[in-house]
């Protein structure tokens, strides 16, 4: 190829460098190599291609770098590994790392960023690599006792945190192992938050090696607090679920308002948290005063009031009845009639329960009637327990309602009235704290009754008000009756998941071992009922998402009885490793599925299937792939995996629709297997879960025409149509929060009873324990923003809600929602949508808007407006 005058001038002058450099005199060979450094640093200030230097120096790479070989060591020669660095980094062989060889002889005192970013970039990768192979390649000469790889990385790191590009600092600190702490140095205000989002995501993409993910997480914890952004460094310290360092966010935080927020973020994920405990630090809480409105926002007092706000805002206060759901009028095929009017009355009142919960009204239980006309005694025997316990899930998180709607049957003569009672009460406590403790109080008394009915509604009510809260009272009042050998085997089931809820996540030998009792003392004709194996999903309870904390236990179930060993073992390895995303767990699951299944009875592919949407509903890319492998095992899998791929494929995408998903279901809900088709059609209602979702509505609709005859189906097609339109569509399931970075455990136990019951839907759901689809009520939360001034009065602002994107590690200051509508507060919040104010007249003491966001005034806004006004 023909060079132009100044190419091929250039070509000439830089093959005089080279003769030059191999020059017995010291001066000239010193020229040359400054000329040679100059021409190439000028030349790599800006690469969008091969620069011509490096190009033109090529064929002189390998003469150089033998000339190199037998100079003596002095500064000359240290100027020339540097040029060879920089020429290594085109003519190098793939894995020889020459650049990382020559920079390391030269000395790392040099300023690396000169020869320009794609060179630092390419040393950072050439290290890494080192690293990965444990040993290096080259001896480094002793000619120059400094030459130090850590300096190197220092000096690499400060370059990235310099320019902009954080997610390569954080990737090379990962990559040479515990070294992240390098970045305190050169974080900066400027660059905190870049780095600190990436540290976070990151983190989810270590689970195989926890302590690298932990680090990851410890260090933004730790830069967070040094900025003072307190709301971040909670959401870490709730991730990694440490009271220390809950406790030391709130020590470190001086701004009352601020920590006011902070018992927000606290009162939405769940748990046992108490800020009147602390009289010993009185910068913990603030003055007195202050303490007790922390405290109630802490125990969730407010969020019945809130929710009623949102819903006045929108307009939907009015009650719905169950045929406002079903909209019969717009079949034109065939509608059930009262067949089995007592199963058709029980969908109804789990409808009207879905529908209206946290309403405080309703038009069937709420409603003033004679006894003879009252809707309750529409309901037969166990009916009667969910007809009852409805009114808990209508007075949802409203405490004062909800007793004074409930009192009066807890004096019924019908043993199945008082146990339906019993459970309202746990159900309208649950999420929600008071001082009185009246929970405790009155189903504590009913716990050790002689009818099973009473205990079991008791025994659950305690279960889901008290889900998370570690409670040892309640523990040391429920253990004793998993060993009771009198005690019946519903009992003792209902008895081992409460306390899995109470103490859920919190490794309590205690409870564990009292489960694993429970599990060994029952006959082997026992063993092999479904409820026999729910117990196994209250162990798994007690682990969840503690990972390798479970080994001991799981060891123990290696003793149990066979028919319920592989069935307990799967149970607890997707509990311990639920909402980790840990690939290599999901890869045993994905095997335990993939085995023929020759024996009868064998129960434990399908604890598996549900196991890998546990583990992979952690993050996006991991959902995604899961639900490509549920469809391969729907294909090849037997029955029993069949059965619980609908179950996961509704776990991995609840309250989100998403249309393959919804797809593959509507095809599922006319499966010839029937147990499929019913799974399938209670999926469709988990994903459309307050969401209102016309598409699966109509869905819905068609398949209640569909399976009018078949009243099994059809009793699953109405909870589905009540599940899609929860709390009126102002409501969600999703176990996720805070921009989906938080899982509370609470929330996700809920779903995993309800599922497992549904691995045998016909004994459990469609028997008599239909009740235990109020299980969920654990899960459901508002789906709302709400901004509150700094009297935490509802502050209405116009606020942006679009589709939000993922910025993670994207340059400059991109745009985190898109395709936005602008609203004002309170709005609601669909799955995948984000929120942010549409001006800077407030400032939002939280980063995520979501729940209850207070605002605080910005005076510097004020101030400006103010100027403008005076300008015109």
């Amino acid at each position: 190829m023909d060079l132009s005058a100044e190419d091929l001038a250039m070509k000439q002058k830089l093959e005089l460098y080279v003769e030059r450099v191999q020059d017995p005199d010291p001066r000239l060979q010193m020229v040359a190599l400054e000329s040679m450094r100059h021409e190439i640093r000028s030349s790599t200030s800006s690469m969008t291609a091969v620069p011509k230097p490096l190009k033109y120096l090529c064929p002189h790479y390998t003469t150089l770098k033998s000339y190199y070989e037998i100079m003596g060591a002095s500064d000359l020669k240290i100027n020339l590994a540097d040029i060879l660095s920089a020429l290594a980094l085109t003519m190098s062989a793939e894995g020889e790392r020459e650049s990382l060889k020559y920079r390391l002889l030269a000395g790392s005192d040099g300023d690396i960023g000169s020869w320009g970013h794609e060179y630092v970039r390419n040393l950072a990768a050439e290290i890494a690599e080192e690293y990965a192979d444990n040993k290096l390649h080259f001896q480094i000469s002793d000619e120059n006792p400094n030459c130090d790889l850590m300096k190197l990385v220092r000096q690499i790191v400060a370059f990235h945190m310099r320019h902009n590009a954080e997610t390569e600092a954080v990737d090379l600190l990962v990559e040479i192992g515990d070294h992240l702490d390098l970045l305190f140095e050169h974080v900066d205000k400027t660059n905190f938050k870049k780095t600190c989002l990436y540290l976070t995501s990151s983190a989810r993409y270590l689970p195989a090696r926890p302590e690298d993910a932990y680090l990851a997480l410890d260090i933004a914890y730790k830069i967070y607090l040094k900025f003072g952004e307190y709301p971040n460094a909670l959401q870490i310290a709730l991730f990694v679920d440490d009271h220390q360092l809950i406790r030391e966010v709130f020590t470190s935080c001086d701004d009352v308002l601020c920590k006011k927020q902070l018992c927000y973020m606290l009162a939405r994920h769940g748990g046992n948290y108490s800020v009147l405990d602390n009289d010993d630090d009185v910068n913990m809480d603030g003055d007195g005063d202050n303490r007790a409105v922390m405290q109630d926002i802490i125990n969730n007092t407010k969020l019945s009031e809130g929710y009623l706000t949102l819903a006045r805002d929108l307009e939907v206060m009015e009650a719905k009845i169950p045929q406002d759901i079903y909209k019969a009028h717009l079949l034109h095929g065939q509608v059930s009639s009262s067949v089995d009017s007592a199963r058709q009355n029980l969908a109804d009142t789990f409808v009207n329960a879905f529908v209206n919960a946290g309403f405080g009204q309703d038009k069937l239980m709420t409603t003033v009637k004679p006894p003879k006309d009252h809707w309750l005694f529409k309901n037969k025997e166990h009916g009667k327990i969910s007809a009852a316990a409805s009114l808990g899930m209508i007075s949802l998180w409203d405490v004062d309602s909800g007793f004074a709607h409930i009192d009066k049957y807890l004096h019924s003569n019908d043993n199945h009235v008082i146990a339906g009672a019993l459970l309202g009460i746990g159900i309208f406590n649950c999420g929600v704290k008071h001082d009185c403790d009246p929970a405790l109080a009155i189903l504590g008394e009913y716990v050790d009754k002689e009818d099973p009915s009473i205990r079991i509604g008791a025994i659950m009510g305690l279960g889901i008000a008290y889900a998370g809260s570690h409670n040892e009272q309640i523990g040391s009042q429920l253990t004793p009756i998993l060993n009771d050998g009198k005690a019946p085997l519903d009992v003792v089931t209902f008895t081992a998941i409460s306390l899995g809820l109470i103490f859920i996540g919190s490794c309590n030998e205690e409870v564990a071992q009292a489960i694993i009792l429970a599990l060994m003392d029952r006959k082997d004709a026992e063993l092999g009922d479904p409820l026999a194996r729910l117990i196994s999903v209250s162990l798994g309870l007690v682990y969840l998402g503690k990972q390798d904390n479970i080994e001991a236990t799981a060891q123990v179930s290696q003793t149990f009885n066979e028919k319920i060993r592989r069935h307990c073992d799967m149970t607890l390895l997707s509990c311990a490793y639920a909402g980790t995303g840990d690939v290599l767990k999901v890869q045993t699951l994905l095997g335990h599925c993939s085995q023929h299944v020759e024996e009868k009875g064998e129960t434990h592919q399908g604890p598996a299937v549900l196991g890998i949407a546990m583990i992979a509903m952690a993050e996006e890319l991991g959902l995604e792939m899961a639900i490509r492998s549920l469809e391969h095992l729907l294909q090849y899998g037997q029955q029993g995996i069949r059965k619980a791929v609908p179950l996961a494929l509704g776990l991995l995408c609840i309250s989100n629709p998403k249309v393959n998903v919804m797809d593959t279901l509507s095809r599922l809900s006319h499966d010839t297997d029937s147990e499929v088709a019913m799974a399938a059609v209670v999926s469709l209602g988990l994903i459309g879960a307050g969401t209102n979702n016309a598409r699966i509505a109509a869905m819905l609709r068609s398949l209640s025409s569909y399976y009018y005859k078949d009243t099994n189906l059809l009793f699953c097609v109405r909870i589905a149509q009540g599940l899609v339109h929860v709390g009126k569509g102002l409501s969600t399931l999703n176990p996720y929060h805070s921009d989906r970075f938080l899982l509370s455990p609470a929330a996700l136990g809920g779903i995993i009873v309800m599922l497992h019951a549904c691995l045998d839907m016909k004994a459990v759901i469609l028997g008599k324990y239909h009740y235990v689809l109020y299980y969920l009520v654990m899960a459901v939360q508002p789906r709302m923003l709400l901004t509150v001034d700094e009297n935490l009065k509802p502050l209405s602002v116009p606020v942006r809600v679009g589709k939000a994107v993922d910025v993670v590690g994207q340059a400059g200051h991109p745009k985190t929602i898109t395709g936005f509508q602008t609203h004002s507060t309170p709005v609601v919040l669909a799955a995948g949508e984000k929120a942010e104010l549409v001006n800077e007249k407030y400032i939002p003491l939280s980063p995520f808007l979501e729940g209850f966001v207070i605002l605080k005034e910005n005076l510097d806004y004020k101030v400006s407006s103010m100027t403008a006004e005076s300008c015109v």
